[in-house]
């Protein structure tokens, strides 16, 4: 049996996976690291300290540009390195926090040609993981992670990269492990992936469908809109309508809905299942206040405003009301300070939809904290075009 450790880095491998690299298993590793494509043998005959040596020379410089070759290329380094023998593969989490390794560790277990994998849990600030296999280091080995760090990964102790940067959190000393089915590791993937395009790469990928949190969310939230509006009131315009969980609803109530969604594989999607009383449309928040096209009795910005959008482009939206949904943290961090200089609207009702929440996901793979909701209804001062 051969230990094949695919990484980004050549410090991920002592990083995340010393206890796989521990000669005391006598037996041969092969790291593959992803960043330059490389395969480096640590042969069975050598110990802890020479195989750390060996790993020290290939440390690099930071570099932002640092990402996984894809699964073809890692697929011919795996196959080279385990050359016809029995082999397991241990590579980064698909929902480690450091997008680089997430998506290395995803293309990894692909190109893995069926062998056995171990995925790290990794750096995962906001999820609490179920692991399978769990190995403390005793002091000894701490020891040399720690040592391995300060000789040959300084400059990695003082970047500013987000991606590369060693602290604390990023160096266990317990390291954990978990294996996961293609589905699995893909929902974990989208999961992490909730501020890019990726987040579509799985069907209902923050589980609206099956989360208890999540329907009290969109029930709480379909109560308050259409307890402030009518259907005879006009359409109400929903942008970023993901797949239409709040469509459906707003749309069994009586409302024409005209729902907006940009991400191509979502809008797929929103547009083969919605009923009637909806319109699906692909328009992002700055195209549908650029060109005021869909005027509705409300807008409904429900949590999407996480994204950087520019708030002032609501000035522009053909409505005289918003209804706004976002986490306490973001509404106090961007919503009210920029209601405290804006000339246009007023917030005119607040409403707490839904309160936080310790809520598992991916099969129970893992769980993590729903921050709760609020809703704010907004009011231009002035009448609309």
């Amino acid at each position: 049996m051969i230990d094949i450790v695919v990484v980004l880095r050549a410090e991920d491998a002592v990083l995340d996976f010393l206890s796989v690299l521990d000669a005391a298993q006598g037996q041969e590793v092969h790291v593959l690291c992803g960043d330059a494509v490389k395969q480096i043998a640590l042969p069975a005959e050598s110990d802890l300290t020479e195989r750390l040596a060996l790993l020290a020379g290939y440390v690099r410089p930071v570099d932002e540009a640092a990402a996984s070759p894809g699964p073809k290329a890692l697929a011919a380094l795996i196959e080279r390195s385990a050359a016809g023998r029995p082999a397991r593969l241990w590579t980064h989490s698909p929902a480690d926090n450091r997008r680089s390794r997430g998506q290395l560790g995803r293309d990894a277990a692909a190109a893995g040609h069926g062998l056995p994998v171990q995925h790290a849990v990794g750096y995962s600030p906001f999820l609490q993981f179920s692991s399978d296999l769990d190995r403390p280091l005793d002091r000894a080995r701490i020891r040399a992670k720690l040592d391995f760090v300060n000789r040959h990964c300084g400059h990695l102790l003082r970047t500013e990269s987000p991606q590369h940067r060693i602290e604390t959190a990023r160096v266990p000393a317990t390291e954990r492990f978990f294996t996961a089915d293609a589905d699995e590791r893909e929902r974990l993937f989208a999961l992490l992936a909730s501020l890019d395009d990726a987040a579509a790469s799985v069907d209902d990928p923050w589980e609206f469908a099956t989360s208890a949190y999540e329907q009290e969310r969109l029930d709480a939230t379909t109560a308050w809109i259409s307890g402030m509006c009518a259907p005879d009131d006009g359409p109400l315009i929903e942008v970023g309508a993901c797949e239409g969980a709040l469509t459906d609803r707003l749309a069994g109530k009586g409302f024409t809905v005209d729902a907006t969604e940009p991400n191509p594989l979502f809008h797929r999607r929103l547009a083969e299942h919605v009923g009637p009383g909806v319109r699906v449309h692909q328009n992002d928040l700055e195209a549908l206040a650029a060109e005021p096209r869909l005027p509705g009795a409300a807008y409904l910005l429900i949590e999407m405003l996480y994204y950087g959008q520019d708030l002032d482009l609501l000035d522009g939206l053909p409505t005289d009301l918003v209804f706004i949904a976002l986490e306490p943290e973001a509404l106090a961090a961007r919503l009210r300070p920029w209601l405290e200089t804006s000339a246009v609207w007023d917030r005119t009702a607040e409403t707490q939809l839904v309160f936080p929440a310790l809520e598992s996901v991916c099969g129970g793979r893992a769980f993590l904290s729903k921050r709760g909701s609020v809703g704010v209804l907004l009011r231009r001062r002035t009448a609309s075009r």
